[in-house]
């Protein structure tokens, strides 16, 4: 974990943003896998994390505002707990270790909260993602579990994504970190795309590099032929010559920091013409995204501008035609492009994401777009000095979305359908990287991963 004082100043700074009552972090729990005993691997929640830096199951945090208190609820192992996983430190060493003085078991958190409901004290929480923390805050607060989301707090919510959003030094090592075992993931990946392998065999692989380096996978390893598809995680496909493969995948390091990257290679190494075309057509959305980020700019203005550039491309290979920038402006371009550009990363490879999209990427002056492909942007509000966000640009070919919108002749002006036609066996290419907002431009953070044509075959012989 980061030094007690990280932790310290970090809820203080929480005190001074949320106005009064009490601030409730529920850690996460063991969650049984196929039977009680047999649990998936455990992840701590974030936002404990952030706040309270303890990656054990079954605690949670209080942060008491008016009363500037902290508190850590749990239990202590007993005999049973150290037979079969050892000794642990107690909740008040551990606690100490992260500035808190006031420890007490799980159970009596119960009194602590009614007791403050009683007196009429706010109960600060943020939305559950899970279950079982759902249900933990509905015996809590004495609420029926379907009513529990009503009572989330958006000040709290707000003054979280104020603080997660900008990312310290000691954030951006740690990302850092999780991107260099990324390089190993992806150009391990590259070198593996021949002929007559499993997408499984990579796919395993790579989530195998990123166990034996300190951490799982930021998420399921996206690895697929098929990447017209854009979350695809079936990896039973026999690679081929002639066919894309696309790999969007992660790690996080031991204090669960993510990293997030995407590469696509041509099965067998050496690019052909047309996958060439239209894999320099995102590449250079990509990397002029990446050119105009800095503070100020609203990240849908970059998102459009990657847009553009993949419709001026398109039009230039024949399969889009007519007026670029109003075929971005009305949503042509979506067909080939029907995702966002990117998101916020941290903590989260979707970062804050459990609190609330709109909130984490939108606010009052920059409202989601409802047009089909931008309304997926999760980031679009302006950037700030110590965001690190994603972009990923990307063009496929959707066979079922293009039988459609041809079926409903839409934006015949804009698409050339005859020639969309025969681009239905390509699949798809998006190339992603994680980028540090500076104080007046940007930085790529972490060891290049190859993404030129020429670094990519080079890497691939």
């Amino acid at each position: 974990m980061f030094a007690k004082n990280t932790y310290i100043n970090r809820r203080n700074q929480l005190k001074k943003d949320v106005a009064s009552g009490i601030i409730l972090f529920p850690g996460n729990k063991d969650v049984a896998f196929n039977y009680p005993a047999n649990t998936f691997t455990f992840r701590q929640d974030s936002n404990f994390l952030y706040f309270f830096g303890l990656n054990h199951a079954d605690l949670a945090g209080i942060i008491d505002i008016d009363n500037n208190k902290d508190y850590i609820f749990g239990n202590d192992v007993d005999m049973d707990d150290i037979i079969w996983m050892g000794n642990l430190p107690t909740i008040k060493e551990q606690a100490a270790e992260v500035g808190v003085e006031n420890t007490a078991p799980l159970t009596s958190m119960y009194d602590f909260i009614t007791d403050a409901i009683k007196a009429g004290r706010k109960i600060h929480f943020t939305s559950p993602y899970r279950g079982e923390i759902q249900m933990q805050l509905a015996d809590l607060l004495g609420i029926k579990y379907t009513n529990v989301k009503n009572y989330t707090s958006v000040e709290l919510i707000k003054a979280v994504i104020k603080q997660r959003s900008i990312k310290s030094l000691e954030e951006v090592a740690e990302i850092e970190k999780a991107i260099a075992t990324a390089y190993d993931m992806h150009t391990t990946a590259m070198k593996m795309a021949k002929p007559g392998i499993y997408e499984r065999e990579i796919a395993g692989k790579m989530e195998g590099i990123a166990l034996s380096a300190g951490g799982p996978v930021s998420f399921p390893v996206i690895l697929s032929i098929n990447g017209q598809t854009l979350h695809n995680h079936y990896h039973g496909n026999l690679l081929s010559e002639g066919r894309m493969m696309v790999a969007d995948a992660g790690c996080e390091t031991e204090l669960n920091y993510c990293s997030d990257i995407t590469r696509t290679v041509p099965v067998g190494g050496k690019f052909n013409q047309r996958q060439k075309d239209v894999y320099e057509i995102v590449l250079k959305a990509n990397m002029k995204a990446i050119e105009a980020i800095k503070p100020g700019v609203p990240y849908r203005e970059i998102h459009l501008l990657s847009a553009r550039v993949i419709a001026d491309g398109l039009k230039e290979i024949g399969l889009m035609k007519g007026n670029m920038e109003e075929a971005v402006s009305k949503g042509a371009h979506a067909m080939f492009f029907p995702h966002g550009l990117g998101h916020m990363l941290g903590l989260d490879v979707h970062d804050m994401e459990g609190l609330g999209e709109n909130f984490v990427g939108y606010d009052d002056e920059i409202k989601r777009s409802s047009q089909f492909g931008t309304a997926f942007l999760r980031l679009g509000k302006r950037l700030q000095q110590g965001y690190v966000l994603t972009v990923e640009p990307g063009i496929y070919f959707i066979p079922a979305l293009i039988d459609q919108w041809k079926a409903e002749n839409k934006f015949t002006e804009f698409i050339n359908y005859d020639k969309a036609e025969t681009f239905k066996d390509f699949g798809g290419i998006r190339i992603e990287d994680d980028v540090l907002v500076t104080a007046d431009s940007y930085k790529v953070l972490g060891k290049p991963i190859p993404k030129t044509v020429a670094e990519i075959e080079d890497t691939m012989k």
